[in-house]
């Protein structure tokens, strides 16, 4: 496999990290402060998507914000997002994103692109630097799902050339997707970096400075709600959001409720929300948009459990062991641990399987994905592999 070369020599590596959502930087945080800290990378931050939708950004920061708080330069801003949530919407704006991308990468020229996860919004990410010959290091690779996600997902795996699976079940499927073993990588989720090191330090915010509903008490119990759209069930997406507000709302707990994403169907959950609150005087709900990742954390780590169809419920919550109710398909082939129940879009399924799980209280912590100096071992490699271009199918 040939190296790529310059033709120029180049002291620093150009690395483009990509985050299209609060989300990438909450759980790539210190892996791009790893990037930062090289002496032998120039860091270059693309943010686009919903992190640059004001519906979707906390009022107490702007990822970029955020970023310049941190310390972080060389921001871009890559705007594409059309405004609607049907499929035609998301199909022309993966389109349009990739026509933004390649403006992005055409003028700061990257060495590598990195990209994380299975949205619509990294595959145009992807597609870009595909066609201008620039190598793409994806982190997230090969893991299973019950949505179109997957297909995305495993899409980017083929227009990528270095690969940081999250585990190891998901390191041999890359593999044997013909990818070359030597650029396939396990060296944990860099989502458990995180939770690990805001689990011991810990953050505190007063929720009732943003968002809307009821009352939040930070002294007294809650649960915690995260629910996206599947995009192959979007006529059924409001029934279903209603099922999931009647459970919460008669187990009469406190609750914090994430809004959706921006996948097909999000404006319909949106709707359901906003009827629920202007609607029923007496409940429990506080909603919120997205926080910053030292907020999110904790306050996820002491929720009494987790609810709806987030891949936060498969990942971090194994790792921290907080009780989990996965509904629906949106996560159905994905690694669990034994602190996820799965349950149907069911009133009283969901409220059978909150109540045993509150009752049940704290798992034991699961290394499904945990790793050993992820985020610093995926800086590196990133910092030093030697990169290439022509990718080939490799039959092991």
């Amino acid at each position: 496999m040939a190296s790529r070369k310059s033709t120029k020599q180049k002291s620093l590596r150009k690395i483009c990290f990509v985050m299209t959502s609060f989300i990438h930087y909450s759980r790539n945080m210190l892996i791009i402060e790893e990037l930062k800290k090289r002496k032998d990378v120039e860091l270059h931050l693309a943010i686009g998507g919903t992190a640059l939708l004001s519906r979707y950004v906390s009022k107490l920061a702007s990822l970029r914000a955020l970023l310049e708080a941190d310390g972080f330069t060389n921001i871009h801003d890559v705007s594409f997002n059309l405004e609607g949530d049907s499929v035609v919407t998301k199909a022309k704006t993966t389109g349009l994103g990739t026509i933004e991308f390649a403006h992005l990468f055409g003028d700061i020229k990257p060495d590598v692109v990195v990209v994380r996860g299975d949205r619509f919004e990294v595959l145009s990410a992807a597609l870009a630097a595909t066609y201008m010959n620039i190598p793409v290091a994806h982190i997230e690779g090969g893991d299973l799902s019950g949505s179109l996600d997957e297909s995305t997902r495993h899409a980017i795996t083929k227009l990528s050339h270095i690969h940081f699976a999250t585990n190891e079940d998901a390191r041999k499927r890359i593999i044997r997707m013909g990818e070359h073993k030597k650029y396939v990588f396990n060296f944990g989720s860099p989502d458990i970096d995180v939770v690990k090191m805001i689990s011991k330090k810990g953050s505190h915010t007063d929720l009732n400075q943003t968002g809307s509903g009821a009352f939040f008490d930070s002294k007294q119990k809650y649960l915690m709600v995260m629910y996206h759209p599947v995009n192959s069930e979007v006529n059924k997406i409001s029934e279903q959001t209603r099922e999931l507000l009647r459970a919460i709302h008669e187990l009469n707990m406190q609750t914090i409720w994430f809004w959706p994403n921006v996948d097909a169907g999000s404006e319909d959950i949106s709707h359901e929300l906003r009827v629920f609150n202007n609607d029923v005087k007496d409940h429990k709900i506080r909603f919120m948009r997205y926080l910053p990742p030292k907020k999110f954390t904790t306050i996820l780590l002491n929720a009494q459990c987790l609810i709806g169809n987030s891949s936060a419920g498969i990942k971090e919550c194994s790792y921290l062991g907080i009780p989990v109710v996965n509904i629906g398909t949106r996560q159905n082939n994905r690694l669990k641990g034994k602190n996820v129940m799965t349950v149907p879009h069911k009133r009283n399924a969901i409220k059978k399987a909150v109540t045993m799980q509150v009752r049940t209280g704290r798992y034991e912590s699961s290394d499904l994905y945990l790793g050993k100096n992820t985020s610093k071992n995926i800086a590196t490699t990133l910092a030093t592999i030697p990169l290439y271009i022509q990718k080939k199918f490799h039959s092991h």
